[in-house]
């Protein structure tokens, strides 16, 4: 079964960066699409940004282009998100989720055809 272990998160300051780490195991992440989804407290969970297993292909929610980068290392079985110029509404739970591409739809995922993280804290506050 594939496990997806998520880090990297913490408190920071607005304008500031962080990188969050999702790294596999028990089966090879290449075999794998990758997204990335994060909960703020009494809001709906949200799609952030997703990498197909090549990593040719990626999207991004408006809310983050331009300051998100999602990528992935097959070979360490690890995908990233780097988080630049954060902003106080970027804080909530960030999870990982791998599985078919399709199933990684930022408006709304396919949670049944997914494997998840147990998430990691990103707080951004002044």
């Amino acid at each position: 079964q594939l496990q997806l272990v998520e880090s990297g998160g913490g408190l920071v300051q607005p304008g500031e960066s962080l990188t969050l780490s999702c790294e596999a195991s028990g089966f090879p992440l290449d075999y794998y699409a990758v997204g990335w989804f994060r909960q703020a407290p009494g809001k709906e969970r949200e799609g952030v940004s997703n990498i197909d297993i090549s990593g040719t292909s990626t999207n991004y929610a408006d809310s983050v282009k331009g300051r998100f980068t999602i990528s992935r290392d097959n070979a360490k079985s690890t995908a990233y998100l780097q988080m630049n110029s954060l902003k106080t509404e970027d804080t909530g739970v960030y999870y990982c989720a791998a599985g078919p591409f399709w199933a990684l739809n930022l408006q709304k995922s396919s949670d049944l055809s997914l494997d998840w993280g147990q998430g990691t804290q990103v707080t951004v506050s002044s």
